[in-house]
């Protein structure tokens, strides 16, 4: 279990690594954002409010993220109240404070964040093709709090220099470090097809500079292909 305070949001995260659950104590009319369906409980003195948040361009950027239109707004009432809220997968999460700076997210990633910080999509170009999930990140900028939730435990890498990570484990990254998506250097030349098809690796992403990536411990493609042998075979007769 770990606690973290900010000036914007007091936040607990609890059940790690497993099924991180967080625990936003609000005081009275503070407000905290959140990914529809992250709720799972809370007092029944805060108000709850479904709509678009930041204009039109900034929603739509969330969902080519991977994120949904609506964003949840949670607002305390006269007096102190919690709020408990669940990832969506089942795995870990990650309280981050954002000062005048922005954090680049994995599709999916989101969880919640307090007022002062903004998240919208940030067109990447052939960048953006982490694990084949398509051309837009998440980006998270301003000054406040933000939790993301990733696809099995979370390995926080401090990077001063060159680090590769697979793109299908990353989940997200400071906006400090420059990238580049590439194969890995066995799968070019003569060998290319014959390490790609038997080697089991594919893209992976090229960090450089200083700043900070968390590596989820588990692949979502990955996992996905190993349950797929055991689907039921459909009978024709």
């Amino acid at each position: 279990m770990s606690t973290a305070t900010s000036s914007d949001l007091d936040i607990e995260l609890t059940q790690r690594p497993d099924f991180a659950m967080a625990t936003v104590r609000l005081q009275p009319h503070q407000q905290v954002f959140a990914e529809p369906s992250a709720m799972a409980a809370m007092d029944p003195s805060v108000t709850l409010k479904a709509g678009f948040k930041g204009g039109l361009k900034k929603t739509l950027g969330r969902a080519f993220g991977g994120e949904s239109l609506i964003i949840n707004t949670f607002t305390a009432g006269d007096a102190p109240a919690e709020v408990l809220f669940a990832a969506g997968q089942m795995g870990d999460a990650v309280h981050y404070r954002l000062d005048n700076s922005a954090l680049m997210l994995q599709r999916g990633a989101y969880m919640l964040n307090s007022a002062g910080v903004e998240v919208t999509g940030k067109w990447q170009g052939a960048k953006g093709f982490f694990s084949g999930e398509g051309l837009v990140l998440l980006r998270a900028s301003g000054t406040g709090d933000i939790v993301f939730n990733s696809y099995g435990a979370i390995l926080e890498v401090d990077v001063d220099g060159d680090y590769i990570v697979d793109t299908g484990y990353i989940v997200a990254f400071e906006d400090t470090l420059q990238y580049n998506i590439t194969a890995l250097q066995g799968l070019r030349g003569k060998g290319k097809l014959k390490s790609f098809f038997f080697g089991g690796e594919g893209f992976v992403c090229r960090f450089s500079g200083q700043g900070r990536v968390w590596v989820q411990t588990r692949n979502v493609s990955a996992f996905l292909s190993f349950i797929h042998a055991f689907r039921p075979a459909k009978n024709n007769n």
